[in-house]
């Protein structure tokens, strides 16, 4: 009940590969992310990935009209039916091969696959179509001689144009047409990168690899077209060999060849239909065909200076009429057909645009790029960015919390460090003074600062209020930096050096170098301060298999070693500074006592870090295991517990008493790492030997191989590649406990706790019922049922409660509750407040709560406080900026309305000289005279206050 950890979030990854979808509404925006799916809110400006996982990553997702289905295909043709609703796997099919483009029709009822060159259309399951057996085959069509590229629908959903690497374009239609047969289009020199038709009719554009765009009228309306009846299929006797253009594998069904089989024959018996339709037929006089009105080449003078500049990706608004284009120089163009006029540029980075998709509306296009993991959404009439994320363009070395858990820190070992919002799930600031990989990072007590330890032989401070680097520590010699810690008071700063074998101390107010503490015979793997405020020890593991114990104000550098038998990987402290943690490379967790430096107990883990066998690797997977061992250990909140992962997707949580293993998560299942398979598959096996040893040179990549090179086990050293190992590099606990986090090879990943399907009851009796709370509620004995609600531990109980006291009972409710129960109550009111639109009425509960029991101690534990701290500081951010919204708001509505006050009085004091002058010059017989000269000074006096309206 404890650790019913369930994934929460991806952070730190934005984008892998594939295409982007906008949500029907336009405010959200939906990326893969390996095999994952994130959803980003643009609107509430929140992130949040969805818990089902895929054993490939994914390549193509499309999503139905109203929002509710998304097809997934990865990278292997697994097909998965998402309900958008309740975000989970209701179907999966597989294809034989990898799909190019999957493409949902505009009134919902078909969706187009293709792969390969063929052209699959499926009735989409819903109440639209009346058929819910999803993945029905309805149509196949052959796309061209090479792989389609491109699918687009008109918007009555009859016709399918698809676009095909061999630089054709075809036009399909769904349904048979009495007037239509498929139509080719051609006339570009490069392969078919998009296809658009236009709103409300059949005229199309297309665009080529080369930048080349051309406009293409058809001589039928979209009413033109008329369907007719499904022609009858050939008789068995008639039945001839299938092509090989049509073969699939055994496991294809036979429905499938029929259609394949039936492609062949309709035509024929299309074109003896129309010998025989005779005059006045519709298809005789409105002739199907169509039109090039123009061929433009986009971007032509930027792109003459890098000759190797292609399109990459694109998309039309079909509302707007504008088009977006994307290359692989980074830059993208808007043009507005058909004049073809360029009104918008913008160059976002230097590697190639990925993806390119406009949301409903046309206002704002969303641009990914694969090779740095970017994803902006921009908006370009206001030339503004709404989203701006990238995640770290190599592995995530290294995370730290901070002491509230509202951020995380992340450091790459592309020598940068991210700060993120655990709420939103956003990175909103990035850090890259660093020249080389960052180590290790760490907040400081106070929050107010974070130091980050660097290969590039530097320590550095970074205000988190101003968002500045305010220090800068260095040795005296050149020190490569693997570890850092701050200590309690946020004073002092100490690094261990990976090449050096020494220890330096810094002053942060000063940033002079009070000591280099020496001591060790090997690289400084870890440190650690002590995390009581009374006390400054440090705590040091090294590769010489020793533990040292330093006190950081004594001076000659007075220590305590520690053998520890084996190289020292981490160490970590117990947040009750009595004992340290020391993880070892031949696998075993040790946990010694600070103070008489003896061993308490030894947890044996290596056997609980399950390996695989890497694609090409000689040697087996149990041979593998051998050799792994923990990189990373982190104390829980209370400290009972250790989490431990190291070279494996397996993470571990032991209790440190029992040394027993409590419960083992695995963070991945993606077999498009390597490391997950236990065993090499026959089908990678030749007589030459594993078929991953050999290199495959691929002619379009430029001679790249698929091979890595001997030794490298990050990021890509060569202009080889190679598909990344699966390792977690370290995992944190939050402050709160309710969380952790998991720095591996896919992101970070967030496991939090799951309350809402775990009962977890606390001295539950047989009279404790939800019935019995009820009842004690309906007499109005309060405490009794707070007490039984508490017993029970369901938060929907217990919120009911607590809002059926009145206020006034509060206090005297609060002082009934015996030290157990309030530390609970503490809880459950951190939890409702961060939901509740009842914020004055839970801090009050807050209140009473802590004024009561706090002034004894242990009462509350440090987690139930953290949570409490993290709850109210939400909410002020989030109010804090509502009333500063409305604060000023009112102050620009008060000045209008005392201008307009003003010229009213203007207004009516220039009304009241007009008539004393009126009245002074009024001769009988000028009465029409004076209604014509009061009517005219109204008119001229409402004038500037009209007008002045309509400006605003």
């Amino acid at each position: 009940m404890k650790f019913s950890y369930k994934f929460s979030n991806l952070l730190g990854t934005i984008y892998r590969n594939g295409n982007l979808v906008f949500t029907p509404d336009g405010n959200s925006v939906i990326s893969p992310v390996g095999n994952r799916i994130t959803v980003y809110d643009l609107k509430n400006n929140k992130s949040r990935t969805l818990a089902l996982e895929s054993r490939y990553n994914y390549t193509n997702i499309a999503l139905s009209p109203d929002g509710s289905l998304l097809i997934a295909v990865n990278e292997q043709g697994d097909a998965h039916l998402i309900s958008m609703v309740s975000c989970t796997v209701i179907h999966r099919h597989k294809f034989q091969t990898g799909v190019q483009c999957i493409n949902f029709s505009p009134d919902g009822a078909y969706f187009a696959v293709a792969r390969e060159n063929l052209v699959l259309i499926f009735c989409a399951p819903g109440e639209i179509t009346g058929e819910y057996n999803p993945f029905v085959l309805k149509r196949s069509f052959l796309g061209g001689y090479d792989d389609v590229t491109w699918m687009d629908w008109s918007s009555d959903s009859k016709l399918l144009a698809i676009g095909s690497r061999d630089s054709s374009t075809k036009i399909c239609a769904v349904n048979y047409m009495q007037n239509f047969r498929t139509y080719n289009l051609s006339g570009h020199t490069d392969a078919i990168v998009s296809c658009f038709f236009e709103l409300n009719s059949l005229h199309l554009n297309t665009l080529s690899r080369n930048g080349q765009l051309c406009l293409w009228e058809c001589s039928m309306e979209p009413s033109d077209l008329i369907e007719a009846d499904k022609p009858e299929a050939a008789p068995p006797a008639r039945k001839r060999k299938v092509p090989n253009a049509f073969k699939g594998s055994d496991s294809e069904s036979e429905d499938d060849i029929e259609n394949n089989v039936e492609k062949q024959t309709v035509k024929q018996d299309l074109e003896a239909d129309q010998n025989e339709v005779k005059d006045g037929i519709v298809g005789k006089t409105h002739p199907f065909f169509y039109k090039k009105l123009g061929r433009h080449y986009l971007a032509n003078e930027p792109r003459k200076e890098k000759r190797d500049a292609m399109l990459t990706a694109a998309n039309y608004n079909r509302r707007t009429k504008v088009l977006v284009v994307a290359f692989s120089t980074g830059a993208f163009y808007l043009y507005e057909l058909p004049d073809v006029n360029m009104i918008h540029s913008l160059s976002i980075s230097e590697y190639p645009i990925s993806a390119a998709v406009f949301n409903c509306t046309g206002d704002w296009v969303a641009l990914a790029s694969r090779e740095i993991g970017q994803l902006l959404v921009w908006e370009w009439q206001s030339e503004q960015y709404i989203m701006k994320q990238q995640g770290h363009s190599s592995e995530m070395s290294c995370i730290a919390y901070s002491p509230d858990g509202q951020y995380i820190a992340t450091g790459g070992e592309d020598s940068k460090v991210k700060l993120w919002n655990t709420q939103s799930s956003f990175c909103f600031v990035t850090f890259s003074e660093h020249t080389s990989g960052v180590t290790a990072v760490q907040f400081s007590r106070n929050k107010k600062f974070l130091v980050s330890s660097s290969l590039d032989g530097t320590v550095r401070a970074f205000d988190i209020i101003r968002y500045r680097n305010f220090r800068t520590f260095t040795s005296p010699t050149p020190a490569q930096f693997a570890c850092v810690a701050v200590d309690y008071s946020g004073e002092l700063v100490v690094a261990g050096g990976q090449d050096v074998f020494e220890i330096y101390l810094w002053s942060i107010k000063t940033g002079k170098l009070l000591e280099v503490i020496s001591g060790h015979e090997g690289p400084v793997a870890s440190i650690a301060f002590s995390p009581v405020a009374t006390s400054s020890t440090l705590i040091s593991g090294s590769w010489d298999k020793t533990v040292k114990i330093w006190n950081c104000l004594e001076s000659n550098s007075e220590h305590e070693t520690i053998d520890a038998l084996s190289d020292v990987t981490c160490v970590a402290f117990s947040p009750s500074g009595e004992e340290v943690a020391v993880a070892t490379l031949v696998g075993n967790i040790i946990i010694f006592d600070v103070k008489s430096a003896t061993q308490v107990s030894t947890i044996e883990g290596r056997n609980d870090l399950s390996s695989g066998r890497l694609e090409t690797d000689i040697v087996t997977a149990k041979k593998n295991a051998e050799s792994n061992y923990f990189s990373t250990i982190e104390y829980s909140a209370d400290g009972e517990c250790i989490l431990a992962a190291g070279k494996s997707a397996n993470i571990c949580i032991y209790h440190v008493r029992e040394a027993m293993l409590l419960k083992k998560f695995e963070i991945t299942q993606n077999h498009s790492l390597d490391g997950l398979n236990e065993f090499i598959s026959r089908k990678h096996l030749s007589e030459f030997g594993n078929m991953a040893l050999v290199e495959q040179r691929e002619e379009l990549e430029g001679g790249k191989v698929a091979i890595r090179l001997p030794g490298v086990r990050k990021g890509d050293m060569s202009a080889r590649r190679f598909q990344p190992e699966v390792r977690v590099f370290s995992v944190r606990f939050s402050p709160t406990g309710q969380a952790f986090a998991a720095a591996g090879t896919e992101g970070l990943c967030i496991y939090a706790l799951d309350k809402g399907v775990v009962f977890d009851p606390f001295n539950l009796t047989l009279e404790v019922t939800p019935k019995a709370t009820h009842e004690a509620l309906k007499n109005k004995e309060f405490t009794k049922a707070l007490v039984m609600s508490l017993k029970l531990n369901e938060p929907n109980l217990v919120t009911l409660v607590l809002e059926r006291v009145p206020h006034r009972d509060i206090e005297l409710i609060c002082a009934d509750l015996s030290p157990d129960y309030a530390q609970r109550l503490l809880q459950q009111l951190a939890r409702l407040l961060q939901s509740s639109p009842h914020i004055e009425f839970y801090l009050q509960w807050s209140c009473c709560l802590l004024t009561t029991h706090g002034y004894r101690d242990g009462v509350f534990q440090h987690t139930a406080l953290l949570a409490l701290h993290e709850s109210i500081s939400r909410k002020y951010e989030m109010l804090n900026k509502i009333c500063d919204y409305n604060k000023y708001t009112i102050r620009v509505l008060l000045e209008r309305s005392e201008n307009l006050k003003a010229r009213e009085d203007h207004a009516e004091a220039t009304n009241d000289d007009s008539d004393n002058e009126m009245l002074l010059i009024r001769r009988p017989g000028d009465k029409d005279l004076e209604c014509q000269f009061s009517e005219g000074s109204e008119e001229d006096s409402d004038g500037p206050d009209s007008e002045d309206n309509d400006d605003s």
